[in-house]
């Protein structure tokens, strides 16, 4: 089944306060198509506080990081691909994203990827742990 890019959006959006939710955040999604991070975190007592960028796919493509890298924000980064059929998620810090970025240059325009062998390992599958409990 086709689904429009916002509501494949949403999927890995919500999919991912779920899982925050169940490990004891109050995730919060900000404004949609407002430049920024995604998601807001925080514990129970609002000392801790994350952010988060999450990025959807309906399959397992490429991550399209635009022209240039500095748009790369936030405390961690959740790529959920394949939500059509069984959603799989990656956690990764900005800075691991920055690295594994790949430079493409098409009809003289620059582009970063990250393509799925980049973050499509173990340490990232389902890393929810790397985010942490909030207290």
């Amino acid at each position: 089944m086709t689904r429009d890019h916002q509501v494949i959006g949403n999927v890995g959006l919500y999919w991912t306060c779920y899982h925050l939710s169940r490990m004891g955040w109050n995730a919060m999604p900000t404004s949609r198509n407002a430049r920024g991070v995604d998601i807001l975190a925080y514990n129970r007592d609002c000392t801790r506080t994350i952010s988060i960028q999450v990025k959807t796919l309906s399959k397992t493509p490429p991550v399209p990081l635009g022209p240039s890298l500095n748009k790369i924000m936030g405390d961690f980064w959740v790529i959920v691909n394949n939500v059509a059929a069984s959603p799989q998620t990656y956690v990764l810090r900005p800075q691991e994203v920055e690295k594994l970025a790949h430079r493409g240059v098409k009809d003289g325009k620059v582009s970063y990827w990250l393509q799925p062998a980049a973050y499509d390992k173990q340490k990232f599958r389902e890393a929810w742990h790397r985010i942490g409990d909030p207290d």
